[in-house]
């Protein structure tokens, strides 16, 4: 006979999960915290997603084809990411986000708060498919196979495959070259998008919104089960908005605009030559980019005026100064002729 899902402070593991993420993030920061080490930080977050998806699973008891997929397509994604951060940050010897921050107990701990947020926010189309209120609803639900469930995995699937290879390209393109002198990596998926990883960690994180929420979305479940897992696409929603106007582009896009604007001559010209021809997000040949009205770039390509830099804004005077006239005794008329070209530029861009 098979048996009921266990039922956990409520019917949806929304304050199970909680609990338990806290709990570990906290666990964590007291280590991170207490030696001043932060190469666990990001390794806490994904093997996070991965605990709550093991345990809604196990508390489900007997779980179908989608709970196993959803889960399983979850885990793989965090177990990757945290094992790949791991690496990069042993090898690198400390994550830059946090300095100033280490041995500052609120600033460091505003961070774990945040990354609780991330990861139970997230993890939300997986809990509630696993919840008793879904599998113990009453409704007769199709097995795994429907149009979403294809759908949902077609879109995981290429997203993790852009993901992880955009991922690795950078990383070894960053060994070969270094990080410094304002070289930037222009090649592979980076030729089609600034910011390929991002892209890739959304479309998964919507692949797996999409299998979750099949039951209803094929008119399987009804009533309050139906609207909590629609109500679901807050998950990568949320993860949607962290990325581009929180932690992701915000951070990443106008402070490497100037720090290559601030080496100036050959740099800087190359890299407003790559800001013009890549997509910031959605990858899109670049032959075809370059060409797009600034309307359609800022509207459908989400190239949002925030994330443009403005030396005239943005650039601290001293050093603008610098590196154009650094570039003025390197170059000369040719020189000239780049400043015309980047004005035009951001009058274009702004």
């Amino acid at each position: 006979m098979a048996r009921d899902p266990v039922r956990v402070l409520d019917d949806y593991y929304l304050a199970i999960t909680l609990l338990v993420t806290v709990g570990y993030q906290l666990a964590f920061f007291a280590v991170a915290f207490a030696l001043k080490f932060d190469k666990l930080t990001d390794f806490a977050g994904g093997t996070n997603f991965a605990l709550l998806a093991a345990l809604t699973l196990a508390l489900s008891r007997r779980p179908d084809t989608r709970q196993l997929v959803a889960s399983l397509l979850l885990a793989a994604w965090a177990l990757r990411l945290a094992g790949f951060l791991l690496f990069r940050v042993l090898r690198t010897g400390s994550d830059a986000r946090f300095d100033g921050k280490r041995d500052r107990f609120l600033p460091f701990l505003g961070f774990w708060v945040f990354q609780m947020l991330w990861v139970w926010a997230v993890s939300l189309p997986v809990t509630v498919l696993n919840s008793p209120a879904v599998q113990a609803s009453g409704y007769v639900q199709r097995g795994f196979g429907t149009p979403c469930d294809v759908a949902g995995v077609v879109m995981f699937g290429v997203g993790f495959l852009v993901e992880s290879v955009s991922d690795l390209q950078r990383f070894l393109w960053r060994e070969k070259h270094g990080g410094g002198g304002g070289a930037f990596c222009s090649s592979g998926l980076f030729a089609l998008s600034r910011h390929p990883n991002y892209f890739g960690e959304i479309l998964l994180q919507f692949g797996i919104f999409t299998i979750a929420v099949s039951p209803a979305a094929c008119g399987y479940i009804g009533g309050q089960p139906f609207k909590a897992l629609y109500a679901t696409i807050l998950g990568p929603c949320f993860l949607t908005c962290l990325l581009m106007f929180v932690s992701g582009l915000p951070l990443s896009e106008r402070s490497g605009a100037k720090k290559r604007y601030e080496k100036g001559g050959e740099t800087w010209a190359n890299y407003q030559r790559y800001l013009e021809r890549t997509s910031v997000l959605i990858p899109f040949p670049p032959q075809l980019y370059a060409h797009l009205p600034t309307f359609i770039k800022r509207t459908v390509f989400l190239e949002f005026p925030m994330y443009v830099f403005d030396p005239a804004k943005h650039a601290d005077a001293g050093q603008g100064q610098a590196a154009a006239e650094e570039g003025n005794h390197q170059g000369g008329d040719r020189q000239s002729r780049e400043g015309l070209v980047g004005k035009q530029q951001q009058e274009r861009r702004s």
